[in-house]
C-alpha cells in the first residue's frame, strides 16, 4: 500500500502542532492520563511519523493529526483471559512441534501397547480398522470443530473450557468444561492403572508380588499417581520437559517393535505364539473371534475409545501457546493423523504374526503333520490344541496383554514404551483437569465450587484443582480395572465431543453475528453429523449411562439458562433467542386480531422506573409470563443536553428491573415537553403485533398546586391515549407513587427533588447509574400477601372488558389468590333481581368466575350537599366565572387561560359530575376497605 505523504515538522516539536491533538486515547492505559488529557512534554514522533504505537500521543491520520483513533484489535476484544495479567516467560510448549507432541503423546497411551493387540484378536483386523476409523471419524470431526472455534477470535489461557465458553457462551461452555475437567481426572486414574498393570506384570514373572495381583495395581497406582502430582506441582516447565522425553521413548519401543516383527522368531517366542508374518495368520486374525464378556464389537469400541480421546491436549495448554489459532488446528490435526496411522499399522502387523493362542511351553513342539494337533500353530511345529479345547492358554493375542513386547526386537524398549505413553498420558490429563477447572471456578457459573479457582505462584497454579483431580483419580485407580474404567472415560469423552460439535453446528445455524471461524476446513454439517455419530454411540455403548451423562448436561445448562451469571462473552444461545424471537415476531403480524387472544400489554408511564416502584409492582404482576410490559420515561429539555443521559441510564434501569425480577423493557424518548415525549411512546413504542394497547399512568395527585400547563398536558395526554385507540389504566394510591423524594434523599442528603415532581409516572430526575445498580428495592404493598381482602370491580359502563380482565389476571397470582372479587353495577331499585341474574348470566358467559355480583339502586341519588359544595370548591379556581361577561371579555380570557371552564360548560355536564360525586360516595361506603378497587 503506497505511504501517504507527510509534511516535514519541526526540528523539535513541543507537543503536535496539527489541527487536533490526541493525547493518549492509544496509549491511555499505559501512560496512565484519562482521555483528551494535555499531552505535557509529548511530542510526535520525528523520526517515524507514520509510526502508530501504545505510547505514541500523535497520531497521523490523512497527513494530520486527529482525534479519531485508528483501527486496534483492543478496542473490540472484551474477553480477558485467567491469567493474562502476569504471564511468566514462555514455556517450551510455545514451539507449534511441541504442541503436536502433546497431542500425540496423551492420544498414544495405555491402549495402544496393552490392549489393541488383544482387541485385534477378539474383533479382528477388519473390524479393528472400522473401530478405529470410527473413534478417528469422531475426534476428527472434533478436531475441525475445535480448530474452527480456536479461530473465532483471540485465544487465551483456560483451554477447552475458554474456547467454547468464549466463543458459544457460559451455558455450553460451562457443562462441557466441567464434564470434560471431569473426564481427564478419570483418565488419569486409566493411564495410571495401565502403567501398574505392566508393572505387576514384571513382578509376577519374576515371582515378586508385593501382595496379590489386584491390590499391586492398586498400591502402584497410588505411588505413581503421587509422584506425577508432584512432577506437576514442579511446574509446566518441569512437565514438558518430561512430555519431550516420554515423546522420544514412545518412538524408540515402536520402531522396536516394528523391528522385531521382521526378526525370525526364536523357539522362545514361537512357543509363546510369534511366526513373524504369515499370509494365513493375518488370514485367520482378520476375521473376529469374540471371547469372554467384553467380546462383541461395542464392547471393545468403549474400550479402545479412550486411546483416541487426546486430541485437546493442545487446547488445554492455550494459554501458553505463542499462536494458539495456527498451532492447535495444525497440531491437533497432524496429531490425529499420525496416530492414526499408528494404530492401524500396529493392528495389521501384530495381526499378520502372532496367533490367538499359545501355551508359551517348548514341550509343545511336534513334528509337522503329527496326528492330534488343531489349529494353525500345527503347520509351523507347534502343539497348542490341550489349552485352546480348555481356553487356558496363556499367550496368544486373545490371552496374553504383552503381545507387543514378546514382539520386539528388545522387550525392556517396549515396557519402555509403555511406561511413557501411560506415564505421559497420566500427566497431561492430570496437568489439564485442574487448569480447566480453574477456569471454569473462576467465571464462578456454578455455587459451591469457587473454593477451587485459587492460584497459587507466579503462574497462579490451581494447587486445589490438582488436589481435587488426585483424590478423584485415586477413587478410580482402587477399581484396578483397566477394561471396568476405560468405558467409563468413553461415555464422558463422547458426550463432550457431542456437546462440542452440536455447540458449534448450534452457532452456525443461529447465524450469530460473532460466529466467524477463520478455519476453512470447519462444516456445520460435519460437525452435525459428529455430534448424532458420537450420541449414537453413546446410546449403542451403555445406554443407561447415556441417560446419566446427558441428564447431567440438561441439569448444568439448565442451571446457567436459568441463573443467567453476570458475563458476557457472546453466546450462542443469545443469537438463537434473538432468531426465535425475531421470527415469532414477525410471524405474529400474520396473526389476526381476534378476542380470545387479546393481551394486556402496557405502555406505564413510570419515568425512572425506581422512581414508581409500586406502579410497576402492579402492572409487573398482571403482565409476567403473559402479556408485554413497556417502562416509558420522557427526558425533558435540549436533545443534545438529554441524550448522554438518556444513553447513560437506560441500561441502569434495565438492571433494575432485572433485580427486582420484573419482566419489562425500558425505552425512553428526549422531547421538548411531556405530552410530546408521551405521543411519541404511544406511536413508536412496540415491535409489530408486541405493541401496546394500554397506557397505564399514575394519578396526578398534585393537581391543585401543579402549574395549569402541566395540568392540562396531562388530560390531553389521557385524550391522545383515546385517539390512539389504547385502553387507559389509571393509578392512584393513598400514599402517592413518587417515592423519588425519600430515594434520593436516602441515596444523596443534597439532593434537590424536581421543581414539580410529578405523580403521573413520566417525568422526573434519574439517579446516578451505580447508585441505581446497587440502590435498595423500595417494598411495596403489591410484593406481600393480600389475605383475605376484596377486589371491588365497578362495571359501570361497557368498557369492552378491561376492567374485569386486569382483576381476573391478579386474582390467578400467589399473593391475590385469597381475595374476594366482588363486582359492583348500577341498577333500579325495583328491578334488582332481574338485573343481578342478567349480569350473573353475562360474566358466566365470560367464563371468569365471578359469583358475586351486587346492584347498586341508589347511585342514581343525588349526593349529600357537603360533598356537593366540595365538588364545586375544588373546582372554583378553575372556572371562567363567564356568566355575566361579555364575549369579547370572555375570548381574551381563554386566550391567556385556555383551561378554564365557563359556566356554560359546568351547567352542561352538572348531571354527570354529580354522578361521579355520588360514585365517590359509594366507593367510601362499599369499599374503604377494599384492597383494589377497579
Amino acid at each position: 500500500m503506497a505511504e501517504l505523504p507527510v509534511p516535514e515538522l519541526p526540528a523539535a516539536p513541543a507537543r503536535c502542532s496539527g489541527r487536533f491533538t490526541i493525547s493518549t486515547l492509544l496509549g491511555m492505559e499505559e501512560g496512565g492520563w484519562g482521555p483528551y488529557a494535555p499531552a505535557e512534554g509529548a511530542g510526535c514522533d520525528s523520526a517515524h511519523p507514520t509510526h502508530l504505537s501504545g505510547s505514541t500521543l500523535c497520531t497521523r491520520t490523512f497527513g494530520y493529526n486527529t482525534v479519531d483513533v485508528v483501527p486496534a484489535y483492543e478496542h473490540y476484544a472484551n474477553s480477558k483471559g485467567v491469567r493474562d495479567a502476569g504471564k511468566g516467560r514462555p514455556s517450551l510448549a510455545d514451539l507449534h512441534s511441541i504442541l503436536k507432541i502433546r497431542c500425540m503423546l496423551n492420544i498414544w497411551g495405555v491402549i495402544l501397547y496393552l490392549r489393541l493387540p488383544w482387541i485385534t484378536a477378539q474383533a479382528g483386523i477388519a473390524l479393528t480398522w472400522l473401530i478405529i476409523l470410527m473413534s478417528v471419524t469422531v475426534t476428527t470431526i472434533t478436531g475441525l470443530s475445535i480448530s474452527a472455534i480456536s479461530t473465532n477470535g483471540k485465544v487465551k489461557s483456560g483451554g477447552t473450557y475458554f474456547l467454547i465458553s468464549r466463543s458459544l457462551g457460559p451455558e455450553l461452555g460451562g457443562s462441557i468444561g466441567l464434564i470434560f475437567a471431569f473426564a481427564n481426572a478419570v483418565a488419569v486414574a486409566m493411564h495410571t492403572v495401565g502403567f501398574a498393570e505392566t508393572v505387576r506384570d514384571l513382578l509376577q514373572e519374576h515371582n515378586s508380588l508385593i501382595v496379590d495381583p489386584t491390590n499391586d495395581i492398586r498400591i502402584i497406582g497410588v505411588v505413581t499417581v503421587t509422584v506425577l502430582l508432584g512432577i506437576s506441582l514442579a511446574g509446566m516447565e518441569w512437565e514438558a520437559k518430561a512430555q519431550i522425553l516420554f515423546f522420544l521413548v514412545i518412538l524408540v519401543s515402536f520402531i522396536n517393535y516394528l523391528v522385531g516383527t521382521v526378526i525370525p522368531a526364536t523357539a522362545e517366542k514361537q512357543a509363546k505364539g510369534f511366526f513373524s508374518y504369515r499370509a494365513d495368520i493375518f488370514a485367520q486374525n482378520f476375521v473376529p473371534s469374540w471371547r469372554g464378556p467384553e467380546g462383541s464389537f461395542f464392547g471393545l469400541f468403549s474400550i479402545f475409545f479412550p486411546s483416541a480421546t487426546g486430541i485437546l491436549a493442545g487446547a488445554n495448554i492455550s494459554g501458553d501457546l505463542k499462536d494458539p489459532a495456527v498451532a492447535i488446528p495444525k497440531g491437533t490435526l497432524m496429531a490425529i493423523f499420525w496416530t492414526t496411522v499408528s494404530y492401524l499399522v500396529l493392528s495389521a502387523t501384530i495381526g499378520a504374526c502372532v496367533v490367538r493362542d499359545a501355551s508359551g511351553s517348548l514341550n509343545d513342539s511336534v513334528p509337522l503333520g503329527s496326528l492330534g494337533c488343531e489349529g494353525l500353530a500345527c503347520s509351523y511345529g507347534w502343539n497348542f490344541t490341550a489349552c485352546a479345547q480348555r481356553q487356558s492358554c496363556r499367550y496368544g493375542l486373545s490371552n496374553y496383554y504383552q503381545s507387543m513386547s514378546m514382539v520386539s526386537g528388545f522387550g525392556p524398549l517396549i515396557t519402555a514404551g509403555i511406561f511413557g505413553a501411560t506415564l505421559s498420558s497420566a500427566l497431561a490429563c492430570l496437568v489439564s483437569a485442574p487448569k480447566v477447572f480453574q477456569c471454569l471456578c473462576r467465571d464462578q457459573l456454578y455455587p459451591l465450587i469457587g473454593f477451587f479457582g485459587k492460584g497459587y505462584g507466579r503462574n497462579s497454579e490451581p494447587i486445589r484443582g490438582y488436589m481435587l483431580t488426585y483424590i478423584i483419580a485415586i477413587g478410580f485407580i482402587l477399581i484396578a480395572e483397566l477394561n471396568a474404567i476405560a468405558p467409563i472415560i468413553s461415555n464422558f469423552f463422547l458426550c463432550s465431543y457431542a456437546l462440542i460439535n452440536f455447540s458449534c453446528f448450534h452457532a452456525s445455524i443461529t447465524n450469530s453475528p460473532g460466529w466467524r471461524p477463520s478455519f476453512r476446513y470447519y462444516s456445520k454439517w460435519a460437525a452435525l453429523f459428529g455430534a448424532t455419530v458420537s450420541v449414537v454411540i453413546m446410546f449403542l455403548l451403555t445406554w443407561w449411562a447415556a441417560l446419566i451423562a446427558f441428564g447431567i448436561v440438561i441439569f448444568l445448562l439448565g442451571y446457567v439458562l436459568y441463573k443467567k451469571p453476570d458475563v458476557n462473552w457472546g453466546s450462542s444461545m443469545q443469537a438463537s433467542s434473538y432468531n426465535m424471537a425475531l421470527n415469532y415476531s414477525v410471524g405474529l403480524s400474520e396473526v389476526d386480531e381476534h378476542i380470545k387472544n387479546y393481551r394486556p400489554q402496557c405502555l406505564v408511564l413510570t419515568g425512572p422506573p425506581n422512581f414508581r416502584p409500586a406502579l410497576v409492582d402492579f402492572v409487573g404482576t398482571f403482565t409476567k409470563n403473559l402479556s408485554l410490559m413497556l417502562c416509558g420515561n420522557v427526558l425533558i429539555g435540549p436533545r443534545k443536553q438529554k441524550m448522554p443521559e438518556s444513553r447513560l441510564m437506560a441500561d441502569g434501569h434495565t438492571k433494575w428491573l432485572v433485580k427486582r425480577k420484573i419482566k419489562a423493557f425500558y425505552t425512553d424518548v428526549v422531547a421538548e415537553d411531556l405530552r410530546s415525549g408521551v405521543q411519541m411512546l404511544i406511536q413508536a413504542a412496540g415491535l409489530g403485533k408486541m405493541r401496546p394497547n394500554i397506557l397505564v399512568l399514575g394519578y396526578k395527585r398534585n393537581w391543585q398546586m401543579a402549574s395549569p400547563q402541566s395540568l392540562e398536558d396531562y388530560v390531553g395526554i389521557l385524550h391522545d391515549a383515546f385517539d390512539f385507540k389504547y385502553g387507559v389504566c389509571l393509578m392512584r394510591m393513598k400514599e402517592g407513587l413518587n417515592v423519588s423524594r425519600v430515594m434520593q434523599a436516602h441515596i444523596n442528603p443534597t439532593f434537590e427533588a424536581a421543581e414539580h415532581p410529578e405523580e403521573n409516572g413520566i417525568s422526573g430526575r434519574a439517579a446516578d447509574p451505580i447508585a441505581l445498580a446497587g440502590e435498595q428495592q423500595a417494598s411495596t404493598i403489591f410484593q406481600s400477601e393480600q389475605g383475605k381482602k376484596t377486589i371491588d370491580i365497578y362495571w359501570l359502563f361497557d368498557d369492552g372488558g378491561l376492567t374485569l380482565l386486569i382483576p381476573y389476571l391478579l386474582g390467578r397470582k400467589k399473593r391475590w389468590g385469597k381475595c374476594k372479587i366482588r363486582v359492583f353495577v348500577g341498577g333500579q331499585i325495583n328491578r334488582m333481581d332481574e338485573e343481578r341474574k342478567a349480569i350473573v348470566s353475562l360474566l358466566s358467559k365470560f367464563r371468569l368466575g365471578f359469583h358475586e355480583v351486587h346492584i347498586l339502586p341508589d347511585i342514581n341519588q343525588k349526593p349529600r350537599p357537603e360533598h356537593i359544595k366540595r365538588f364545586d370548591d375544588l373546582i372554583a379556581p378553575f372556572r371562567l366565572n363567564d356568566g355575566f361577561k361579555d364575549e369579547a371579555t370572555v375570548n381574551e380570557m381563554r386566550q391567556g387561560c385556555p383551561w378554564k371552564i365557563s359556566d356554560e360548560e359546568v351547567d352542561k355536564n352538572r348531571a354527570k359530575s354529580l354522578r361521579q360525586v355520588r360514585l365517590n360516595e359509594i366507593l367510601l361506603d362499599y369499599s374503604r376497605d377494599a384492597a383494589l378497587i377497579a
